[in-house]
């Protein structure tokens, strides 16, 4: 296969020296149990796949845009008696941050996405904090999933390892999705308090506790062309945002 000059990790010098790259995407997952039947590395791999093919839209279109690989760690404080669910600190995420755009910076790509793909990880503050040391730096976040409405998909998406995340993995990685008979129901269990119930209160999740098998939400209505069509969506959506970002002058950014 040719290497795709705008997935980092497929390119060389050669490519790199002789492009000028206006957008980068930071690609953010995490690994963590997905019910019984996804693997671990599930927003790992759809983190991978989204800024592929919405770097490759973007690219069709003459932006200039390269994912960076996948930080594959994201936030699990609330899974850490799960065996195997790596936690990365906030702190250490924001430790991370500052030295990918410090390094976008010395080189003169000014525009970095965070394409987060994991619910627990949350750049907002982050963002607040690295932007005011770098004001050269334009710097944004967006839930790669969020970017369409999944119900427009999706009978019952789920919160994790749901219809939705099952039936992308249908599509991205069949190889790595066991059949739907041996998956949990993704029941979840709900705080007791009304608040947290009713969302204006929000509280970490135990997952060992508010889950009866890692999942939230039932794979039973799963497809992967459910997933394809999903995720052709949602690639072209977040390559329109791309085309618009490489073509912005980021000290005009507001409409008067």
């Amino acid at each position: 296969m040719t290497p795709r000059p705008y997935i980092l990790a497929e390119t060389n010098w050669k490519t790199v020296k002789q492009t000028q790259y206006e957008v980068a995407i930071l690609p953010w997952g995490a690994t963590e149990a997905h019910n019984y039947h996804l693997p671990y590395n599930t927003d790992v791999a759809q983190c991978d796949y989204v800024a592929a093919e919405s770097a490759q839209l973007a690219w069709e279109q003459g932006a200039q845009v390269v994912a960076l690989p996948t930080i594959p760690f994201g936030v699990n404080t609330g899974q850490l008696d799960i065996t195997l669910d790596i936690n990365m600190n906030p702190s250490t995420q924001l430790a991370v941050l500052k030295d990918v755009t410090h390094s976008l910076s010395c080189q003169g790509i000014n525009k970095l996405v965070i394409l987060n793909g994991h619910g627990g990880n949350d750049f907002k503050q982050m963002i607040r904090e690295v932007q005011a040391q770098y004001p050269n730096m334009f710097l944004c976040t967006m839930h790669w999933f969020r970017a369409v409405d999944w119900h427009k998909y999706f009978d019952e998406p789920g919160d994790h390892a749901g219809e939705m995340e099952t039936s992308a993995m249908m599509h991205i990685a069949p190889h790595l999705v066991l059949p739907l008979a041996e998956a949990g129901s993704g029941k979840s269990n709900k705080f007791r308090l009304k608040g947290l119930q009713e969302g204006w209160v929000w509280a970490q999740r135990e997952w060992s506790k508010a889950t009866e098998d890692t999942g939230v939400g039932n794979p039973a209505q799963a497809t992967a062309e459910k997933g394809r069509i999903y995720l052709e969506d949602t690639a072209k959506k977040i390559a329109s945002f791309l085309v618009d970002l490489a073509k912005a002058d980021i000290q005009d950014l507001y409409e008067r």
